[in-house]
């Protein structure tokens, strides 16, 4: 058992704070802790394992594969491995959302500029 860790403290890209499941020993997951303003998100990409969506507060709009839904807090959405996604905050406050990778580090296929 480690220490606990804050969200702040995690390394970050953008909007996400981030923990790659192998830099805390043999954990096979790594997770995303995105937190952003209307109309923020990621652009279109996929991974080549699963990938779990819980959304914690807000309003998004997904796009994962050929559906276009939307969610909010308390739902969670999953896309397949290797399924085009993405999603953008819909609402008009702050959106946040957890994602769990299905694997221990983070490997992702941009597939919009």
């Amino acid at each position: 058992m480690t220490n606990p860790m804050n969200l702040a403290e995690l390394p970050h890209r953008g909007r996400s704070n981030l923990l790659e499941g192998y830099l805390h020993g043999d954990v096979n997951v790594s997770l995303i802790f995105f937190n952003g303003e209307p109309g923020s998100g990621p652009k279109l990409h996929r991974h080549p394992y699963a990938e779990v969506f819980i959304m914690v507060e807000g309003k998004a709009t997904f796009t994962v594969g050929d559906a276009t839904v939307e969610a909010v807090a308390d739902q969670i959405l999953i896309a397949q491995p290797n399924q085009p996604h993405k999603f953008v905050n819909a609402g008009d406050g702050r959106l946040r959302i957890t994602s769990i990778h299905n694997g221990p580090r983070f490997i992702q296929e941009e597939l919009e500029d």
